[in-house]
This record gives structure tokens, C-alpha cells and sequence, in this order.
């Protein structure tokens, strides 16, 4: 595997006496027009848009890998992933028993997105599955008992805002039952090194490529942790769980996907067939990383 580091971009570097100018570096595979107005990273990224043209792609994407990955005989999913992540209701659908874990008992869930052309696989005959909402802290599963569930679901970069990133996957690998599988959804180094220059940190930037741990700050003051692909494996393994694949959540940029369906607002299920297809090879670009984990002895 290719280092996530050694795929990024050059670096811009300051001139001496000049402050960088107001535009913010383009993430690996930006595309679109260079006259136009440039969105920083943090306004991407910072909140799932359900109105933008990019969220809606990213929101498309994660429903038809989610369909993929789900256990094929209906089991006991538990969610950490909060109420913004719009995967839970198709993982009912196939037949599973889904415990959401919730910050409060107003939380509901947004809408599921869903394709006309059927780029996900239907349930498989199975009855629905019923949902079970529960207010607790995702971060400590000690009211959980051990090895009870089929999968857990981690998505929505749940465990990039966990700063302490191995506690939670402990407690994951010990609630799952031996076999059971784990679906997680992390921020990448890109999209640290990215947020790092736009705000101007360009000695914690010459670092992140190398750090042991990345925590890096956002504009609204919070903090998330970014990974590598080696680092998750190294996680996975020292939480008792086998990797089974990694890539990223999607390939095509941003700019890319909002100046395609800016032209044509019928070309999401096109951009989402191209995307399937892009993020099944070897390239580790991406601004969040999707990996799925299993615990040995099923």
C-alpha cells in the first residue's frame, strides 16, 4: 500500500515578507473553473449540506457502498454514527435490528437519499428490521454487553472526532461478536494537510505527513484526528480487529462534482456509476477514508 502522504499535492510555500494570498490550496483532483470563486476546505467539509450538490453525490456513494457491505442474513447492527448519517434506514430495510446510539431523544434522522437506476442491491427478500434509538454516549459502550453484535457502523467520521480514536475501537471489537464486521468512516491526512494551509499553519504542516497522531483544528474550534492508511491498520490490529479493505469515500473532488451537475443537474446516479467504479483501485486520495474490519474467530 501507498503511503496517503506521498499522493498529496505540493505544498505551497510562503514567499519571505509576504503572507500567502486569500486562495485556498485545492485538494488532489480538483477540477473546475480557475476564475471562479474557490470554496475553502472547512466550508466542504465542515457540515453535510443536504442541499449541495456535493453532498448529495457524497450522501448517494455512501448509501451504495453501505448496501454492499451489509451482512447478507439479517443481525444486530449497532450505529454509532449519529443522526446525520443517512445510511441507517437502508440498513433496516435489508432486515437488520439497528441500536442507534443518540445524543438526545429529539435527535431524528435525515432522510435516507435514494437513486432511480438501482445502483444499490434491493433487499434481499427479507422483512424490515426495526430500529432501536437509545440516548447514550457513543464514546464509552460499557452498558453494552460483550460480543452481541453482527456489525457496528462507525460512519459519518465518528472516530475522527474521538480524539482517543483507540478506546472506542476497543470497545467496538468487544461488543462485536467473533465474525462480526466493522464499518468506519475517517478523516484523511489529505484533508488535515488541506485545513493546516488554509489557516496558515505551516510548521504544524511540514509535520502532518509524519505524525504519529494528527489532531488538526478547525475554524468553528473544533478538533478532529486524521489518519493515514497505515495508521488505520495499525489501529484496527491493536484493537483485536482484521482489516479487510480501505479506500476512499469518494475520489472525484468537490469542484469536480458541483461544476458537473452545475451543468446538468440530472448527472448524479452518471457521477455516482464513475465513482464506484474510480475508488475500486489502489489510490488512497481522498478527504475521508471508508474501511471495513473484521473480529477474528467466526
Amino acid at each position: 500500500m501507498r503511503p496517503i502522504s506521498d499522493s498529496a499535492s505540493p505544498r505551497p510555500v510562503p514567499q519571505p515578507g509576504r503572507l500567502p494570498g486569500p486562495r485556498t490550496p485545492r485538494l488532489p483532483g480538483d477540477a473546475g473553473d480557475l476564475d471562479s470563486p474557490i470554496r475553502s476546505t472547512a466550508a466542504h467539509f465542515g457540515a453535510s449540506d443536504s442541499l449541495s450538490a456535493y453532498w448529495r453525490f457524497y450522501w448517494a456513494v455512501a448509501g451504495v457502498q453501505m448496501a454492499r457491505w451489509l451482512p447478507r442474513e439479517p443481525g444486530r447492527i449497532l450505529d454509532l454514527s449519529g443522526p446525520e448519517f443517512r445510511g441507517t434506514p437502508r440498513a433496516v430495510a435489508a432486515g437488520h435490528h439497528v441500536v442507534a446510539l443518540l445524543p438526545s431523544a429529539e435527535t431524528t434522522y435525515r432522510r435516507e437519499l435514494s437513486l432511480v437506476n438501482g445502483h444499490a442491491p434491493k433487499p434481499r427478500g427479507h422483512a424490515p428490521g426495526r430500529l432501536h434509538r437509545v440516548v447514550a454516549d457513543s464514546t464509552f459502550l460499557s452498558g453494552i454487553a460483550s460480543g452481541v453484535f453482527d456489525a457496528v457502523i462507525a460512519d459519518n467520521r465518528v472516530l475522527s472526532q474521538h480524539l482517543v480514536t483507540e478506546t472506542l475501537l476497543a470497545e467496538i471489537a468487544r461488543v462485536l461478536k467473533p465474525g462480526g464486521r466493522t464499518l468506519m468512516c475517517v478523516d484523511s491526512v489529505v484533508l488535515g494537510m488541506a485545513l493546516l494551509a488554509e489557516q496558515d499553519c505551516w510548521p504544524e504542516l511540514s509535520y502532518a505527513p509524519s505524525a504519529d497522531v494528527l489532531l488538526v483544528p478547525w475554524p468553528d474550534g473544533s478538533i478532529t484526528r486524521c489518519f493515514t492508511v497505515e495508521q488505520i491498520d495499525e489501529l484496527l490490529t491493536d484493537a483485536g480487529l482484521e482489516m479487510e479493505w480501505v479506500k476512499p469515500r469518494t475520489v472525484l473532488s468537490a469542484s469536480t462534482v458541483e461544476m458537473v451537475m452545475g451543468k446538468d443537474p440530472k448527472a448524479l446516479n452518471r457521477l455516482v456509476e464513475m465513482e464506484l467504479k474510480a475508488s475500486g483501485g489502489e489510490d488512497y486520495v481522498g478527504v475521508h477514508l471508508l474501511a471495513s474490519a473484521v473480529k477474528p474467530g467466526g
